[in-house]
């Protein structure tokens, strides 16, 4: 069994310092429910985003991984860190780490998928590799926003058999039916549990973040969801009710890929 909690931050527009704050607050709050995994939002670290990116964005990601690390050191627990914009080589790339309960990195996954229609293909550097990792024995993997949209790449991570899909997100009210429907329809599809992490507030152009941060069973089920404010959002993952859903619709056993 693993505790998994999310913190729905109150994100500040290019404020790595109030934001970082923040973290640490929502961190020692949830810390007498004994998580064993904590998730941040997208792009935690200065919001989405500032204007031009590149002078905000976090140079090769250090400073983020160095707090994150201690953190998760100090405290003893799993985080998967949201994402933060990294900074290489004049490119910038939208990168979630992942860290251990001894502040060792197991993964670093970059946006695989850029939200063309808003541009931010022209402004970040899209990742070309997939991220797969245990958290305290169970498999695991990372998506980011706008690549929930693309059902082939879960399919793969499914196929990977992970347990847990963590999905970090900026995410608008606009189209928050289609926050709630994907990220259902993600866990039923693919029969894993999905942890998605929202912010809170809105994105540097002043449009409303959705918040509804979600934790969901491989039925579909909402183990527990957030409003649109700062949230803190708690539940249990238990890889047994995994394996009684796929017993029950062995879906993996019915694909035709030779069609597909």
């Amino acid at each position: 069994m693993m505790k998994l909690s999310i913190l729905q931050m109150p994100i500040v527009i290019g404020d790595f310092n109030a934001n970082q704050n923040t973290l640490r607050r929502m961190l020692e709050a949830v810390l007498p429910q004994s998580p064993d995994v904590i998730l941040l939002p997208e792009l935690w670290d200065i919001g989405f985003y500032p204007r031009p990116l590149v002078n905000y964005a976090d140079p090769a990601g250090e400073k983020v991984q160095t707090l994150l690390s201690r953190l998760a050191a100090e405290y003893r627990i799993n985080i998967v860190g949201g994402s933060a914009a990294c900074l290489k080589n004049d490119q910038v790339s939208n990168t979630s780490f992942v860290f251990d309960r001894q502040g060792m990195r197991l993964a670093a996954y970059s946006k695989t998928h850029l939200f063309s229609p808003a541009k931010e293909d022209k402004t970040f550097t899209a990742g070309e590799d997939i991220a797969l990792y245990e958290l305290d024995g169970l498999p695991c993997a990372t998506i980011i926003c706008y690549d929930l949209r693309f059902p082939e790449l879960c399919r793969r991570l499914a196929l990977a058999d992970i347990t847990v899909l963590f999905v970090p997100a900026e995410w608008p009210t606009a189209r928050l039916m289609h926050w709630r429907t994907l990220t259902q329809a993600r866990a039923i599809e693919n029969q894993f549990f999905v942890a998605a992490c929202n912010g809170s507030g809105a994105f540097a152009n002043g449009m409303e973040l959705a918040g509804h941060s979600v934790i969901l069973d491989p039925w579909g089920e909402r183990l527990a969801e957030a409003g649109k404010q700062e949230a803190i959002l708690t539940a249990e993952v238990i890889p047994a009710v995994q394996t009684t859903i796929r017993n029950t619709i062995n879906v993996f056993a019915d694909r035709r890929p030779d069609l597909y």
